[in-house]
């Protein structure tokens, strides 16, 4: 199953408002979702994001993709940095345990 953290469109006609969630990529766009993340208010002055980091940082570790929008908008609140940080931290500690052994 190929999961992906995407974004679910609510709200009214001209007036969007974005839940982050996290899917199946073969389920529609507004349908069907494993856990919900987070929201996005893009018309708010400014856009007002709101993603849990925790769970998040959890779906990323255990290999879910984000969309392109959501990953910029990882990136605007530091979650992104802080999952590609742990990442190259997690392979130089081994790294460093390997050349210590």
């Amino acid at each position: 199953m190929a999961v992906r953290i995407r974004l679910k469109r609510l709200g009214a006609k001209k007036r969007p408002v974005y839940r982050v969630v996290v899917a199946d990529q073969r389920s529609p766009r507004d349908g069907r979702f494993i856990e919900n993340i987070g929201t996005y208010r893009p018309l708010e002055d400014p856009s007002g994001i709101d993603i849990d980091q925790e769970r998040a940082l959890y779906w990323l570790g255990v290999g879910a993709q984000p969309s392109n929008t959501v990953k910029v908008l990882m990136t605007k609140v530091g979650i992104w940095d802080a999952f590609t940080a742990g990442k190259s931290g997690a392979s130089g500690e081994k790294k460093a345990a390997a050349e210590a052994s």
